[in-house]
């Protein structure tokens, strides 16, 4: 069982998930193309924030890449650990942040909508489990830091160059 991560703030690197229960908040940085997605229990107070660099495992060409890295299976395994520290996915509600696309291509190269196409995945993978998605902030082109607090559910974004907004 993946532990809960007790500290004034958990912080989560890029392709990487964690757990944290309130009082810790939870935080990532470095959010462009990625997606921060948020993950709660708000009975519990307790979060999953997994930090997304690509939408699908099926893109692995090394089947023993890091899990974290993908929309799929990060979400899949933090899912995981939420219920088994008394979460109920029925209960579960998200927030996420990031998705944007970065850099201008001429081309309309599908592959290249990184950002997109993240957003999209977490967003289908969480209708899949019947996860209500509670806020966004996704797409543009700038990048993001976000942190989520499990006791009062608000999730700070920082972007660059604008401030800070809440979800």
């Amino acid at each position: 069982m993946t532990k809960i991560e007790q500290a004034e703030v958990v912080k989560v690197g890029m392709a990487d998930w964690k757990l944290a229960e309130a009082p810790s908040t939870i935080r990532t940085s470095g959010l462009g193309s990625c997606i921060g997605a948020v993950v709660y229990d708000e009975a519990k107070q307790i979060a999953a924030l997994a930090h997304v660099m690509l939408p699908d495992s099926a893109m692995a060409k090394n089947k023993e890449a890091n899990r974290a890295k993908f929309a799929d299976t990060a979400l899949e395994d933090a899912l995981y650990s939420l219920q088994q520290w008394g979460c109920s996915v029925s209960r579960l509600k998200a927030k996420i942040a990031g998705g944007a696309q970065m850099f201008s291509f001429s081309s309309n190269n599908e592959m290249m909508r990184i950002g997109p196409r993240n957003a999209e995945a977490v967003k289908e993978i969480l209708g899949q489990y019947r996860i209500r998605l509670i806020a966004e902030d996704t797409g543009g082109n700038k990048g993001r830091t976000i942190e989520f607090n499990p006791a009062d559910k608000t999730l700070h974004i920082r972007t660059v160059n604008q401030g800070e907004s809440i979800i």
